[in-house]
């Protein structure tokens, strides 16, 4: 398999060599799952905001390396059922987060989209990995479950490697394990500041999945995509004919 990209007029065009994806809300529909096991134990959604907001004020603190990810969730959790007005110590924090995950597992799914996205990286010769912020064996298992458990060249995990997004060292050890150049990947992912600007900060193209179509402000330097079917016209935008 070639490691070049060909357009339909056979010209070959050799700027790119990788794509980097993050897994959730990436690939993965995260958020609805999560919801999903949310409204399952509460009985409604109408806390979803606040979870939402909780998640990323604790997260956060994860890709900061103030916590790790298992003291994370727990210590989310507690604080989202104090904001819900539930007083409950460290091992009831802990029991209810695991119901929580138990039911989030259970409705985890793919965007229509990824699978087509993902064989078309491989039909085009890139070299794939993932690259994400959360613990090994959770996005292991998750991969799994959802059929990609052997679907990339390389998983870089920052529970794993010991750094989070957006430090350019989770970046740059995807590009040393795929064997290319910073400058010669790209990756996705739909976090602006984690992913888009994480990236582009680490010498790759940073590009941003707004599956919302939120219409914020782009930051100088990345690109945008609103789902992964416009990835592949994204990438011959990017790439220049070789000399």
């Amino acid at each position: 398999m070639t490691s070049a990209l060909a357009t339909s007029s056979g010209t070959r065009l050799h700027r790119v060599r990788a794509v980097c994806l993050d897994i959730d809300d990436t690939l993965v529909d995260y958020c609805t799952s999560a919801r999903t096991g949310l409204v399952e134990l509460l009985g409604d959604d109408q806390s979803w905001p606040m979870w939402q907001r909780t998640s990323e004020r604790h997260h956060a603190r994860y890709a900061a390396g103030e916590v790790d990810f298992d003291t994370m969730r727990r210590q989310r959790t507690r604080a989202f059922l104090t904001d819900l007005g539930r007083q409950v110590d460290e091992e009831e924090a802990a029991a209810w987060e695991q119901r929580r995950l138990t039911a989030t597992e259970r409705t985890w799914t793919l965007f229509d989209d990824a699978v087509p996205c993902l064989r078309w990286l491989r039909s085009a010769g890139l070299r794939v990995a993932a690259i994400t912020n959360a613990a090994g064996a959770y996005q292991r298992r998750k991969l799994a479950a959802v059929g990609l458990g052997d679907a990339f060249d390389r998983l870089v995990i920052s529970g794993e490697l010991g750094v989070a997004k957006p430090d350019p060292l989770i970046f740059h050890t995807a590009c040393a394990e795929l064997g290319v150049r910073p400058e010669e990947a790209v990756h996705v992912g739909d976090k602006v500041t984690l992913d888009a600007l994480g990236a582009r900060d680490a010498g790759l193209h940073g590009v941003w999945l707004d599956r919302r179509s939120l219409g914020d402000p782009v930051p100088s330097g990345i690109s945008v995509i609103s789902g992964l079917a416009e990835l592949p016209d994204l990438l011959f935008r990017l790439e220049t004919p070789a000399s």
